[in-house]
């Protein structure tokens, strides 16, 4: 009888002891089950809250406003298509500008922007302004330049909305916006615009007060620049004189070529003057954007109405790279230039075929000077 009663004990004991080991390993397990749980949940909240709070985009930078939308919704979700075919669209808009995106120093981007990465004061409108040309004349630079400005808010990729994305619809075109506040002003750029013949009805339609920048260049240095930034993807490309011209070196220039069709501004600029008056235009030169940057870009301050904040002291000339770069902005760990794809040596062209291409350009270049009232020196 004592004995059992030691046995019983004995078994209850080791029960409790079981238990107690069960229970203290079920805890530890829903520690750690709730720890992982509440990590992975919180990773994203950071990046998406303020989006499903307002319906747009967080003001994280120019590029990444457009990284945002790309999260799916639910599959159940009532807007799940339209939501994904605003992603297909952010997706393009990116893709478009590949290029350009590679010409930013590592970290550049974020040194630029005045406005906090986690900003989300302002709204969302569509341009106040748009440079809409010339491919190779300096519209990156330009828009960097500009972006020094407090009171200027850009998006940094080409959203090439009124060329190739117009079906999108002007609300996808306002979301890839940054916000602004009341007295700054929303800019793009997309310099293939200036060559599109749809462009400026479309423009005109969504605003036929917009102010519209065309940074112009020597045509015939702007074709050989386009020539060389192609061949650097393609290095199985013919020559240029081949290209060029008609028949090789004895026949007419071959104006369906686009890197020459591009610099026949005087053609280009008559179709935006159906839709826009003269006053609405600012050319600015691209050979003086880089001797004299700090000029040009007062000129074009006062084209836009700001205040004269961009001047020489922002500029410093880049002798290895052959154009004007940042200064290293307060606050910033480097000074800021182009990327590589910038400044690229140009191939040795024969010099015959550079001047049948001058003498073409010629009438064309006097022409754009008669309408514009401004002489670039081309010739």
């Amino acid at each position: 009888m004592g004995c059992g009663g030691c046995r019983v004990r004995l078994n209850f004991g080791k029960v409790l002891s079981k238990v107690s080991v069960f229970l203290t390993m079920v805890l530890i397990f829903t520690y750690f089950f709730y720890c992982l749980a509440g990590l992975c949940d919180s990773a994203p909240r950071t990046l998406y809250s303020q989006q499903a709070a307002d319906g747009g985009y967080d003001n994280l930078d120019d590029r990444s406003q457009v990284l945002v939308d790309l999260r799916p919704p639910p599959p159940h979700h009532p807007g799940a298509q339209r939501q994904l075919h605003k992603r297909t669209a952010s997706q393009d808009a990116l893709q478009v500008d590949a290029e350009q995106q590679q010409q930013y120093e590592p970290g550049s981007e974020k040194e630029t922007n005045s406005i906090p990465v986690s900003n989300t004061y302002g709204t969302k409108k569509l341009p106040n302004a748009i440079i809409i040309g010339v491919k190779k004349g300096g519209t990156r630079a330009l828009l960097e330049f500009l972006r020094i400005h407090p009171d200027v808010r850009a998006f940094g990729a080409e959203p090439h909305f009124f060329d190739r994305f117009y079906d999108r619809g002007l609300e996808w075109y306002r979301n890839l916006m940054p916000r602004t506040l009341d007295g700054q002003i929303t800019m793009e750029k997309t310099p293939s615009y200036f060559v599109t013949r749809e462009a400026p009805s479309r423009v005109c339609t969504m605003n036929r007060h917009t102010k519209l920048i065309v940074v112009v260049r020597d045509p015939v240095t702007r074709a050989v620049s386009d020539y060389t930034q192609t061949l650097t993807k393609n290095p199985g490309l013919p020559s240029f004189q081949s290209l060029a011209l008609k028949n090789s070196s004895t026949g007419p220039v071959d104006s369906t070529w686009s890197a020459v069709r591009i610099g026949l501004y005087a053609k280009h600029l008559e179709n935006w003057l159906q839709y826009f008056p003269l006053s609405h235009f600012l050319f600015v030169s691209g050979e003086r954007l880089v001797s004299d940057p700090a000029g040009e870009m007062g000129r074009v301050q006062d084209f836009l109405g700001l205040k004269r904040v961009i001047s020489d002291k922002h500029f410093y000339f880049n002798q290895t790279k052959g154009f004007p770069c940042l200064k290293k902005p307060e606050g910033s760990s480097r000074p800021r230039c182009l990327g590589k794809s910038k400044g690229r040596p140009h191939p040795q062209i024969p010099s015959e075929a550079l001047q049948r291409l001058r003498d073409f350009y010629r009438p064309f270049n006097q022409r754009f000077y008669q309408m514009t009232g401004q002489d670039f020196g081309w010739d």
